[in-house]
């Protein structure tokens, strides 16, 4: 089965600019319904976590113009909740019995192409007209790859940057239209938003570790270096991390812990939100946090810009993470799972995925239209446009063959630090040490 199968209504409807309102449910199992399934159709079994009233109604949707566009092939969507997904699929495959497709975690597409847990799918790429690979970023294509051959396709992507309160700024006497640039123009931009009355804040200019964590500003710090180099060697204990996390325990000590988790308890969504109440006038966040902001933000004015780097020309180095979509080893119809997931990471589904859902997408394309999209707000394309360019400058960390569960070893030391009961550079040492220790095991 060659086919190349294209998008026909989702291009119809990104063209005159159709938006999916939320509907829908969360929760058990769903099936797409679409038009029934022809007699001889192949029908595949399509896993995701996708069960919210954001989100379901658009993966059914390009669902539905998949299975309208031809009758050789019948997607059924099967909601898994967040978690399970994985471990049931797993469990499936090692039963012989796995769904054809389902959509993984992209840090750890080569643990499971190393387990024989994710079908090869070269062969599938190499016949193609089209060279596959181009369509995406390359470091998100690189982390599909396992021993030159690909087994998952990139389906989205995060980045993550900073929204700052534009009329914070103007009311400290600061220039809405230019952001902090450097760690230091990002201290001092927070020192002069900071407005306090005794113990009682009114407003926290920034904290490093409100949304993002530690490891994100040990590799901007670090050259975009994350805790293994290129050679999988562990690069933990390095000056500029040590400084690095020094840095974010030095904010800690000037707010105060007490204060920090004081306010963290009460943070949740709509006013509850630290940034849309106005009590945070700087925040690091994933890229789709805009969608909150859309929703529950009003009138806020609020603008985006890379990461501050360390120091000037340093690099705005941020962390990203996202999903692909995967054919499990052993699934019955492999040809009809490439067809659909050939598909999914077309442009048109990828930008009305885009459009509705407001993710940053693998496919460039699809990025780079939604930055121009007349049916976005000007904070929408900025927002992506922001997006599109700062994954040149965005760090994937997938997970060593020779170390799997390394986090289990790290994150207890970082949070040794965090609570002040080691130094960041005992802490970091310490965890070298391990994780060193556990790569030797595993290489034995």
């Amino acid at each position: 089965m060659k086919r190349s199968f294209k998008p026909a209504l989702l291009s119809l409807l990104i063209g005159t600019g159709a938006v999916l309102s939320a509907c829908g449910g969360q929760g058990g199992v769903a099936e797409n319904s679409g038009a029934g399934v022809p007699d001889e159709a192949v029908e595949i079994e399509f896993w995701t976590f996708w069960g919210s009233e954001q989100r379901r109604p658009v993966i059914e949707e390009i669902i539905a113009d998949f299975n309208n566009m031809q009758d050789e092939i019948h997607v059924r969507h099967v909601y898994q909740p967040w978690g399970d997904i994985w471990t049931k699929s797993l469990a499936a495959v090692a039963a012989g019995n796995p769904p054809d497709v389902v959509i993984q975690d992209i840090n750890t597409v080569r643990q499971r192409a190393d387990a024989n847990q994710a079908m090869n799918l070269q062969e599938f790429i190499d016949q193609e007209e089209e060279e596959v690979q181009e369509r995406f970023y390359p470091h998100l294509w690189e982390a599909v790859v396992h021993e030159e051959d690909a087994y998952a396709l990139p389906f989205n992507t995060d980045t993550q940057v900073l929204f700052y309160n534009k009329d914070l700024f103007e009311e400290a006497g600061l220039d809405p239209n230019s952001p902090p640039s450097t760690w230091d123009e990002l201290e001092e931009y927070a020192k002069a938003l900071d407005e306090r009355d005794g113990d009682h804040w009114e407003t926290i200019g920034f904290y490093p570790l409100w949304n993002l964590g530690p490891d994100i500003w040990a590799l901007n710090a670090d050259n975009g270096n994350t805790w293994f180099d290129e050679d999988g060697n562990v690069t933990i204990h390095t000056p500029e991390k040590v400084e690095a996390l020094e840095w974010v325990v030095e904010w800690q000590e000037r707010i105060g812990r007490d204060t920090i988790n004081r306010y963290e308890a009460e943070f949740g969504d709509g006013m509850a939100d630290p940034f849309i109440s106005g009590l945070v006038a700087m925040r690091g966040q994933n890229i789709n946090y805009y969608s909150s902001l859309k929703d529950n933000a009003g009138e806020l004015n609020f603008g985006v810009a890379p990461l501050p780097e360390k120091e000037s020309g340093s690099g705005h180095y941020s962390w990203g993470g996202g999903f692909v979509a995967e054919i499990p080893y052993g699934a019955e119809n492999p040809e009809a799972s490439w067809e659909f997931i050939n598909y999914l990471t077309d442009q048109a589904p990828q930008e009305y995925w885009g459009l509705n859902g407001f993710d940053v997408m693998a496919n460039m394309k699809a990025n780079e239209a939604l930055a121009e999209h007349p049916d976005l707000s000007d904070e929408g394309r900025m927002v992506y446009d922001l997006a599109h360019m700062n994954l040149d400058v965005t760090v994937l960390a997938p997970v060593p063959l020779d170390a799997p569960d390394y986090h289990s070893l790290l994150n207890p030391n970082i949070d040794e630090i965090m609570l002040g009961k080691v130094s960041p550079e005992e802490g970091l040492s310490q965890a070298q040490e391990a994780v060193e220790d556990l790569v030797e095991q595993n290489q034995q």
